[in-house]
């Protein structure tokens, strides 16, 4: 990467974009609703069962305008959603600075485990055990979202719960790969601790991104 443009993603004023979409949104608090996500490359969390492996190199995607990409959010929808990768690796404030100045709303999903950057509408955390959230994240939190590949995610998605604040809303969502063997336990443990709901990848059943 050349120095100018290394520089100029060290801003925030470029950013490694993956890709942009507009659909549906499939999880949490927002299920159901239409939104334009905007999927910034790099993750160094190392999920080894995340379903977008290919975000994690920032390298293999192209660093791109701010300005083009807000150009192309604003055409579709009124919230747009910043995910990844870890979106928080890159600083968030000037491109969401730029969205807010269009009216728009912005969302976050992230793991947590960076500095917050950014001025958010929502913050999805979905916390994971390899690197684990910094403080502000969990306590800016709007909603928990905790990926549960096995039943020792129960133990660390009360951990998680136990920092963010009262108002968060709190999710157990199966991990796809291990939905036929989870769902009934997160069934059964949120029938015995309703603090928590159930989040389901709706959009993997109805067959969009």
């Amino acid at each position: 990467m050349k120095n100018n443009v290394q520089e100029l993603v060290n801003k925030g004023e470029m950013l490694p974009l993956m890709e942009e979409f507009y659909t549906i949104q499939g999880e949490g608090f927002y299920k159901g609703t239409a939104a334009y996500f905007i999927r910034i490359g790099g993750c160094d969390v190392g999920c080894h069962w995340c379903d977008v492996k290919e975000s994690w190199n920032a390298n293999l995607h192209p660093p791109t305008e701010i300005n083009k990409i807000v150009k192309n959010a604003k055409t579709y929808s009124d919230t747009i959603v910043i995910t990844g990768g870890e979106p928080l690796m890159w600083d968030m404030k000037p491109l969401t600075t730029k969205l807010k100045a269009e009216g728009l709303k912005t969302h976050i999903e992230t793991s947590g485990a960076y500095k917050l950057t950014g001025v958010w509408d929502w913050i999805c955390l979905s916390p994971k055990k390899m690197k684990l959230p910094t403080e502000e994240v969990s306590e800016r939190a709007n909603e928990l979202k905790v990926i549960v590949y096995n039943k020792d995610d129960f133990r660390f998605a009360e951990e998680q719960a136990a920092k963010v604040n009262k108002d968060c809303i709190l999710y157990l969502q199966p991990e796809w790969s291990k939905r036929d063997k989870v769902v009934p336990l997160i069934v059964d443990y949120v029938m015995q601790n309703p603090k928590w709901k159930v989040s389901l990848q709706t959009h993997k059943y109805l067959n969009i991104p």
